[in-house]
């Protein structure tokens, strides 16, 4: 896997956090203890942080998770605004770059999705571009996600993201013939010219850690290499 990639999403519940836990648990399962780390550089309330510090071992502060935190769950500009504070991305910097020279594999959940606010000026997408983080974006497998697939595409070569690799997420139980209805691989992957790495299926129970590393396996996890 690579040493860092952002997972970012077409919008807020895409299914980032889900795509994240599962290639955790492939880490845990495949790397050493203390090799590899998740980072949620921003967050806006309680949530995802909180997550992955009571499901994984990580050897990492709370501080390293997440550098930038604010207590209510609105776009870090107005989180921000609302405490009298600014969003410092050189904390973020610094911590990311701390994070990478120590680790083999650092794994960076994204607010949001790709043209979500991070400030007034700058969105996922602009940092993404900016700080040359190798990218995946998830896409949920619903009705108008191929659409959002070729706009969250558009932005990403607008802004220079190195995008690696779309994968696709049941946010629901569903079948393999909607799957197939509503998120066309070939389809999606003719329009955006990107790779689909995959389909993960919906997930109930996701301390079932054997199940979290085969549904990575099943992912096109080269492309990651």
């Amino acid at each position: 896997m690579l040493k860092s990639l952002l997972i970012t999403g077409t919008d807020t519940e895409a299914g980032k956090t889900a795509l994240t836990t599962v290639l955790a648990a492939y880490c845990q399962k495949y790397y050493p203890q203390g090799s590899w780390g998740i980072m949620k550089p921003i967050q806006s309330g309680i949530g995802d942080r909180e997550w992955y510090q009571n499901l994984f071992t990580l050897e990492q502060t709370i501080a390293e998770i997440t550098p930038l935190h604010f207590s209510a769950p609105l776009a870090p500009p107005i989180a921000a605004a609302k405490e009298n504070r600014s969003v410092d991305l050189a904390i973020v910097w610094q911590t990311l770059t701390q994070l990478r020279s120590r680790l083999d594999v650092l794994l960076i959940e994204a607010l949001g999705g790709l043209g979500s606010p991070v400030t007034d000026e700058l969105t996922v997408a602009d940092l993404a571009g900016e700080w040359r983080l190798p990218t995946v974006l998830v896409v949920p497998v619903k009705l108008g996600s191929l659409g959002h697939a070729v706009a969250n595409v558009a932005l990403a070569r607008q802004t220079r993201v190195d995008l690696k690799g779309i994968v696709l997420n049941c946010t629901q139980p569903i079948s393999d013939e909607e799957i197939a209805d509503l998120t066309p691989k070939d389809l999606i992957q003719s329009l955006t010219n990107i790779p689909v790495l995959g389909c993960l299926p919906y997930v109930d129970n996701f301390s079932d850690f054997d199940q979290l590393v085969q549904i990575a396996s099943n992912l096109d996890l080269e492309t990651l290499e």
